[in-house]
């Protein structure tokens, strides 16, 4: 509708933009990120709803028009790195044949700077943070009892640049979260991750060791999240009476085999798909673009190579951004002393700041569609069935959303085997999946950009 229109792009684009009208009809960029809709109650639907629009179509569009941090030098949703004249950063460039940060060479090229999302993304990450601890301990804090967690940790190699005491730490972090997360997910089926602490944490610590930094937030914020689904499973094995020790060796059993199945999956591709996750090579269309494994990379980068202190810190210009943490600590507050003075307006209570923040640390790589059609999805099942059509939902919801699960896995193993291993590409009406190719263009005057008209 709009050809030749920056803005209206930016606005409508499901992928590189606002998303505005934007909806997908897939069950993957559906379920991608935040899960299945159909397993999520109401409020907590509701309030992921809330935080995707204060976050998408307020704080987003004021930093990006109000020009901050030089924000329209660069496209206004994007997981890239670049210049300060909004080209990309040349990574390669500032790192030494050891995977060390040349100081040298990084002063040459100039700071990193990040999109208006990507920034956003994590001032969001230290509110949810701070609120998932003040949130647990102000509603939930008096039937929390004294827990007592036995841990092994694993060796380390020089190789992997993270030494001992990092490992150890890594494990205390997610043992020490372990427990607020799970009474968030527990009570809302949503869980705020760890991976911004603990890049924050190693990258001050540690800092010019990329991997060192990956590998700190792998201990630290999956080993978290394994840790809860571990206790999913046991509460559903709970509900089916199975033995404990039967539930824990079919857990362990099954750790062992999806492990060795992912690490084979892995290596497999990577010799059968030409230009894997290689965005500039691959074809229009292509689904190996990797976007979750583009942002992994770009956060060694901000956090482990160059480090939080020149990007975050007392050297950086992204310095203000710290300021979320207060700001996470102070919401769960204000939320808290709301339901003191009106207890018996109950929709306070299910007020969730953890969960309002937390849904949108996905987010990049997670894209506008996925949020809007998941809150769509979300609503039309929780509030609308489940209200109306109460027997229907009670019987069905639940069937169908482990079928829809179950029939993306098996069709998309399916159609890999049948189409993508012989090459054979269906080209149609729907492969061009977003339409808006001027929505990752720069609007600052000047700023050049491939394919972009100059403003």
């Amino acid at each position: 509708m709009f050809p030749t229109s920056i803005i209206a792009q930016q606005l409508g684009s499901g992928l590189h933009g606002l998303g505005l009208g934007a909806v997908g009809f897939d069950w993957s960029s559906i379920c991608s990120y935040l899960g299945s809709p159909l397993a999520s109650p109401w409020f907590a639907t509701a309030n992921i709803a809330a935080g995707f629009v204060i976050f998408m179509y307020v704080i987003t569009p004021i930093a990006y028009w109000l020009n901050l941090y030089h924000a329209r030098r660069f496209p206004i949703f994007s997981d890239g790195l670049f210049t300060s004249n909004g080209q990309k950063y040349n990574i390669s460039a500032i790192m030494d044949s050891n995977f060390h940060l040349d100081i040298e060479a990084y002063e040459r090229e100039g700071p990193l700077y990040l999109s208006t999302i990507f920034a956003m993304s994590y001032g969001i990450g230290f509110a949810c943070l701070s609120a998932t601890l003040i949130h647990v301990l102000l509603f939930h804090g008096s039937d929390i009892l004294q827990l007592t967690t036995i841990f092994i940790c694993e060796y380390y190699n020089d190789q992997l640049q993270l030494p001992w005491w990092g490992v150890m730490l890594a494990c205390l972090v997610a043992i020490s979260f372990t427990l607020p997360v799970g009474v968030i997910r527990a009570t809302t089926n949503q869980a705020p991750t760890l991976n911004v602490i603990t890049e924050y944490i190693i990258g001050y610590m540690y800092p010019g060791y990329p991997v060192a930094n990956m590998l700190f937030k792998v201990y630290g914020n999956v080993s978290m999240k394994q840790a809860i689904f571990f206790l999913q499973d046991f509460k559903l094995g709970h509900y089916m009476k199975i033995p404990p020790r039967a539930m824990f060796a079919a857990q362990v059993l099954g750790t062992i085999i999806a492990a060795l199945v992912h690490l084979g999956t892995m290596w497999w591709l990577m010799n059968t798909v030409p230009n894997l996750c290689d965005r500039e090579l691959l074809p229009t269309g292509s689904p190996w673009t990797c976007p979750g494994d583009h942002v992994f990379y770009d956060a060694s980068v901000i956090w482990g190579l160059i480090g939080p202190r020149r990007i975050f810190g007392d050297l950086g210009h992204y310095s203000a951004i710290n300021w979320f943490f207060l700001v996470g600590a102070l919401a769960p507050l204000f939320v808290w002393l709301a339901h003191k003075a009106f207890p018996n307006k109950e929709w306070i209570r299910l007020i969730t700041m953890p969960v309002l923040l937390g849904a949108l640390s996905d987010m990049p790589p997670a894209t506008a569609v996925n949020y809007t059609s998941w809150v769509l999805v979300g609503f039309a099942s929780g509030f609308i069935v489940y209200r109306y059509y109460r027997g229907w939902w009670s019987r069905h919801n639940y069937v169908l959303s482990g079928a829809l699960d179950a029939g993306l896995a098996f069709m998309g193993v399916l159609l890999y085997l049948c189409l993508g291993m012989e090459h054979i590409n269906l080209n149609w009406w729907g492969s061009d999946s977003d339409g808006c190719p001027l929505a990752s263009c720069p609007t600052a005057p000047g700023v050049k950009s491939k394919a972009c008209p100059l403003f």
